[in-house]
């Protein structure tokens, strides 16, 4: 029985051939694409997948993977050639997001960051300095970001940074704590934002990039997950921290825009994370109902398995179309922030239900860590919280609907 459980659980975990994710075949797809997936698929099944459990087991963070991600020209994805990136669109932005996540949600979630909280800002907002000296590198992997917005006291309501920025000659004093903060300990720079001028409230925060080896910043422990345990989250603390005026994103007060706009970037992402999580719990459960046997058969010949299954494939599907199309838009250079917010409210959700229900197809056996699904279970959870909760998506979608029909009246 031991014996049988363990080849069981080593098949779950190798992953599922291409033609389980048919999606590549879209008709609407590029084939640069179709070669990006599968490239990415590639390597979330050799690379990823197998040590997943591991790394989840032990808060390690994937230094090599991420190093080799960098190497595959993955941390720059929708960034120009002419600054270090692989020159591709936002829907590459999503597919490689997807796969990765699928192998390994904490391996997603840095790449997600990266890409379009760190890269994106810098790329719309910085000099030409800025760009060259700090975006050309990160795109080509050299180093990760972070992205420094929340704090212990402002959850959701971005606009209420108390951390502050005080001109002093031609420098700014920081100081304030930032919580939260995904690759703080591994990002050797970081985009925090930070009040210049208080009398103007969310209008009065400017963003700035901080190299994160500055006198007087800290980093507190790293926090102890339920999921995605292998990236890093900590409070990241500013005392009398003195930066270069040079430091400044944009122009004092684009803080809060900086923020909201690679936000809505960001969504993509966590939404292709969420929609890679539930495809690896639905491939997990998929090819447990076909290798498990129960009153006399497969479980996959019952009713109600197949309809859970069902309900799965049809919630991914979905969710992945709401993604490439918020993806699509943001390629065209059109307003995608509904879009976005509507991709990640469904495929957060949608992971949590497939995950949830991926262990009912396992049963007992979903709930022990012999076999991923209880991982994935776990992974899906933060997808509803981080970058705009499934309340604040709503706000978001309900406020644009509105809006548009206020046009036509």
């Amino acid at each position: 029985v031991g014996a049988a459980r363990g080849a069981l659980a080593r098949g779950l975990r190798a992953g599922a051939r291409a033609g389980a994710r048919s999606y590549t075949g879209w008709p609407f797809l590029s084939e640069e694409n179709r070669m990006l997936a599968e490239t990415c698929r590639q390597f979330a099944d050799s690379e990823l997948a197998p040590i997943a459990g591991e790394l989840d087991r032990e808060h390690r963070f994937p230094a090599e993977q991420m190093r080799q991600i960098g190497e595959m020209g993955l941390l720059g994805v929708a960034v120009p050639a002419e600054y270090g990136g692989a020159d591709m669109d936002y829907l590459a932005y999503a597919i490689a997001c997807e796969e990765i996540s699928r192998g390994c949600a904490s391996a997603g979630v840095v790449l997600s960051i990266h890409n379009s909280l760190y890269c994106g800002p810098l790329l719309k907002y910085g000099t030409e300095e800025q760009k060259r000296e700090l975006l050309v590198p990160a795109a080509g992997g050299e180093y990760l970001g972070c992205f420094m917005l929340s704090e212990p006291g402002n959850g959701s309501d971005a606009g209420a940074a108390t951390t502050t920025a005080t001109p002093d000659g031609d420098s700014y004093i920081l100081n304030g704590t930032k919580a939260w903060i995904s690759s703080s300990y591994e990002a050797e720079y970081g985009i925090v934002m930070a009040t210049t001028d208080k009398s103007k409230k969310h209008k009065g925060i400017s963003a700035f990039v901080v190299n994160m080896k500055t006198p007087g910043i800290s980093l507190g422990a790293k926090e102890r997950k339920l999921g995605i345990r292998a990236s890093s989250t900590a409070n990241v603390i500013f005392e009398d921290c003195r930066i270069p005026a040079s430091a400044l994103l944009g122009t004092p007060g684009d803080g809060f825009k900086v923020a909201m706009q690679s936000l809505d970037s960001g969504r993509i992402g966590i939404a292709a994370q969420a929609i890679g999580i539930a495809q690896a719990a639905y491939e997990c459960a998929a090819k447990y109902a076909l290798q498990r046997s129960a009153f006399g058969g497969a479980i996959g010949n019952m009713y109600s398995i197949q309809e859970k299954l069902a309900d799965m494939a049809t919630k991914i599907d979905a969710a992945r179309l709401l993604n490439h199309k918020a993806a699509q838009l943001q390629s065209n250079k059109q307003p995608f922030t509904k879009d976005a917010a509507m991709a990640k409210l469904f495929a957060s959700e949608t992971a949590n239900q497939v995950a949830f229900e991926a262990i009912q197809v396992l049963g007992g056996m979903g709930f022990v860590e012999d076999m991923p699904a209880e991982r994935h279970y776990r992974d899906a959870r933060i997808t509803t919280i981080y970058e705009g909760t499934s309340e604040i998506q709503r706000l978001v979608i309900g406020s644009a609907v509105l809006k548009e029909f206020k046009d036509l009246i």
